[in-house]
């Protein structure tokens, strides 16, 4: 059997699972108000369990007034008990095992009053937080306690003590976050003391053999802050304590430690495994590793390696729930990967206006009930204008549905913008995704035609029912002086390989594309200075990859000029007005990368208007935006049609 290792049974506690696969705990926010458990919220893990995942955990589930939030599921009180116990079942009947991870973000809390072990914040992005008092410590370690218990009486298979990434429990532990001058502040004995007291108090409440997992941060990335010596040691003396496995995280949402929290695709995939391989080294329990594991052949090798006794599969699980399964029956290529783009997921959480996470490659994360495709009543033969992300999208879901899709793309490669951004430096996996996206159009049988640029005379030819603009964007040529010469280039052209600029490089514009191009060029030894209007650069990025972008900047010497605008371009100079003053930029060439915008459909349009042919306008045919705006328009479009 392909992948022996991942797929052979495994054993925590008193529970054996089917496999080696965890789904981790990932906030969604598709919980109910109050913290209650939604049919949303059941769907999505019945959705994981269905597709051969080994263990559910339920996310941040909150155990303690304190940490209420309407963004995380609750059971800090008996009301909660109900919910837990139809998701619990829904789990099983799905044929998964399920554990509910208790949880207490301390200061990292949406409360307006947080608490923590000191009084310091996060810089930057908590409160001040209320030191707990002396009675409220023993409160909170009561509270986990019951948590566990309700837990188990809701019918989970097993718990999550969250001791990682910042939350109460580790601020009691970290010497950069625990101030504290009594019995659970100071020496190392004293900032073990709170965390050890709940996982016993935890034991206690589920009594012996009922699994209990913990997760830490094996680093914490904070000046002064836990070090992997450090969790070696808390991890044996957690063990003692009565923990069953231990899931080896790493990070803080403070700073540049919260890239390691949900990483980006900057960062390798795998990157924290080593990590997991120490702890293990320590303890006799089973470790989870967890941190970009996307691919079963890695996953496989990281257990037949014995790095680590189980993985944790998140991100990769939002972007195909079939995951396990695929791999199982031996389709590990048609596994829709998760690249680390975080659009969707992190950046969908961090966003107030959205109101649950999501995946770019999987418009159903999050609506699998409402996502279930219905066979078309009346096939329809559907003529599709581009071969970028959005018309891929619309051509798959249109095939599954019955209907007949002809693609058309312009030039020899699939996948559009896309495929563009896997140009960027640690950005293949991207590039990847976007030719996949087209592997998979192959499969389910799209007829495509490359190289073939939809006219009047093509559609007249094709005689289509609907007709599906996916034309795309161009990069927007700025009304500047000497934006026509010979050294100035856009920057599509840099990262399809056209354009090769080579020494005193200037480029327009410090968005994502811009900065993509600085590093790629930079990177090559090229000298770069970035002119941006706006008095920020990389607005349009992620938190979490802009930290990597601005990192590998300032790293490699770029220089950013902000609240600058581009007045005109010479020979060789670049005439920039910053704060009211000119100056004159040295330049050998010139890249433009100041946004693109949606290309020209006015006689496509015209035509199908004129000949009442119905037709649709999607992806960045309609504004340029982010390739999850794109993925998504051409799945709802499909689905109407």
């Amino acid at each position: 059997m392909e992948f022996a290792h991942l797929f052979s049974k495994g054993t925590i506690g008193n529970m054996e699972l089917k496999n080696r696969v965890i789904l981790p705990a990932m906030g969604t926010k598709m919980n109910a108000p109050g913290g209650y458990v939604s049919e949303r919220l059941i769907d999505y893990h019945v959705a994981r369990a269905k597709g051969g995942n080994g263990l559910n955990t339920v996310e941040v589930t909150t155990i303690h007034p304190t940490a209420a939030s309407d963004d995380a599921p609750a059971i800090y009180d008996d009301k909660f008990i109900p919910g837990m116990t139809l998701l619990a079942q829904a789990i099983r009947d799905a044929g998964g095992k399920s554990c509910l991870q208790l949880w207490h973000g301390g200061k990292v809390t949406p409360n307006l009053i947080q608490v923590s072990s000191s009084p310091v914040p996060f810089e930057g992005v908590t409160h001040i937080p209320r030191k707990l008092e002396l009675h409220e410590v023993s409160e909170m370690v009561q509270a986990y306690a019951e948590a566990a218990s309700r837990a188990k009486k809701a019918g989970f298979d097993s718990v999550e003590f969250h001791a990682g990434h910042g939350y109460l429990p580790q601020q009691f532990l970290s010497p950069a976050m625990n101030f504290r001058q009594d019995e659970y502040g100071g020496s190392w004995e004293n900032r073990c003391r709170f965390p050890l007291a709940c996982i016993r108090a935890i034991r206690e409440a589920v009594g012996p053999g009922f699994p209990i997992l913990m997760r830490i941060s094996a680093i914490e990335d904070l000046p002064g802050g836990l070090t992997l010596e450090d969790m070696k040691l808390f991890s044996k003396l957690a063990e003692e304590a009565g923990i069953d496995a231990i899931n080896v995280s790493r990070g803080v949402p403070a700073g540049t430690a919260i890239k390691y929290e949900v990483p980006p695709i900057d960062l390798p995939v795998g990157f924290n495994v080593d990590n997991a391989a120490q702890i293990k080294s320590v303890v006799s329990i089973p470790v989870i590793a967890v941190g970009r594991i996307n691919d079963p052949a890695i996953a496989d090798r990281i257990i037949a390696e014995g790095l680590a006794d189980f993985v944790a599969i998140g991100r990769a699980q939002l972007a195909d729930p079939e995951f396990c399964n695929k791999a199982l029956a031996g389709r590990a290529d048609t596994i829709v990967k998760c690249v680390g783009c975080d659009q969707g997921c992190f950046d969908g959480f961090v966003n107030p206006k959205v109101p649950f996470i999501s995946c770019v490659f999987n418009p159903a994360t999050g609506r699998e009930s409402e996502y279930e495709l219905q066979r078309a009543g009346t096939p329809k033969k559907v003529l599709i204008a581009g071969g970028g992300p959005a018309g891929l999208e619309a051509a798959v879901t249109l095939k599954r549905r019955g209907h007949s899709p002809i693609l058309c793309e312009k030039n020899d490669i699939l996948g559009g913008q896309l495929y563009i951004a896997g140009a960027a430096p640690r950005k293949e996996e991207m590039a990847a995704a976007a030719l996949n996206m087209g592997e998979a159009a192959k499969r389910e049988g799209v007829e495509i035609r490359m190289n073939t640029e939809v006219t009047p005379a093509l559609i007249q030819e094709i005689s289509p029912d609907e007709v599906i603009l996916a034309i795309g964007s161009a990069p927007v040529i700025p009304p500047v002086e000497g934006v026509l010469s010979g050294h100035v280039v856009n920057s599509h052209d840099v990262l399809w390989g056209t354009a090769h600029p080579e020494g005193r490089v200037v480029i327009i514009g410090g968005g994502l594309v811009g900065l993509e191009v600085a590093e790629l060029l930079v990177e090559r030894g090229n000298q770069i200075t970035v002119v941006e209007m706006q008095a920020g650069v990389a607005n349009d990025l992620g938190i979490l990859r802009k930290i990597c972008v601005m990192e590998s900047l300032y790293g490699h010497g770029v220089t950013l000029m902000t609240n600058s605008k581009c007045m005109a371009i010479h020979k060789d100079s670049v005439l920039v007005e910053k704060d009211g003053e000119l100056h004159s930029l040295p330049a050998d060439y010139v890249v433009i990368a100041v946004g693109s915008r949606a290309l020209n459909k006015q006689t496509l349009q015209d035509f199908l208007e004129g000949n009442s042919i119905p037709y649709h306008v999607i992806g960045d045919a309609v504004q340029a935006r982010r390739a999850l705006n794109a993925i998504w328009e051409g799945a709802e479009l499909a689905r109407r049609i």
